[in-house]
């Protein structure tokens, strides 16, 4: 099992910019693609942004387009999430999950990390 560790969260106004940062440990021989999902609490996880470690093909949420940034360091098994104009509905637990395929879906990721807090005040 891929052992994840998400990094970066924080307190920021609206407008302002994060960058969250994951590392991947353990047997990563099956690691292909990395993503963060997010998610407020009473509501559904949700997919912002991923990315295949091979050669860097992106998918990013519409709602996040423009603002958001995935990138990789495949020497450093580290996925990015450059978070630009931040909003205060961007406010979730945001989550590093790796799997062998880029997707939107959560049931492709099979392993994920603990989480890390964004809170964008207005």
């Amino acid at each position: 099992q891929v052992q994840l560790a998400e990094s970066g969260g924080g307190l920021v106004q609206a407008g302002a910019s994060l960058r969250l940062s994951c590392v991947a440990s353990g047997p990563t021989i099956s690691n292909h693609a990395m993503g963060w999902f997010r998610q407020v609490p009473g509501k559904e996880r949700e997919f912002v942004a991923a990315i295949t470690l091979s050669v860097g093909l992106t998918l990013h949420a519409d709602s996040v387009k423009g603002r958001f940034t995935i990138s990789r360091d495949r020497a450093k098994k580290t996925v990015y999430l450059q978070m630009n104009s931040l909003k205060p509905e961007d406010t979730a637990v945001y989550y590093c999950v790796s799997g062998s395929r880029r997707s939107y879906l959560e049931a492709e990721y099979d392993d994920w990390g603990q989480g890390t807090q964004v809170i964008v005040s207005a």
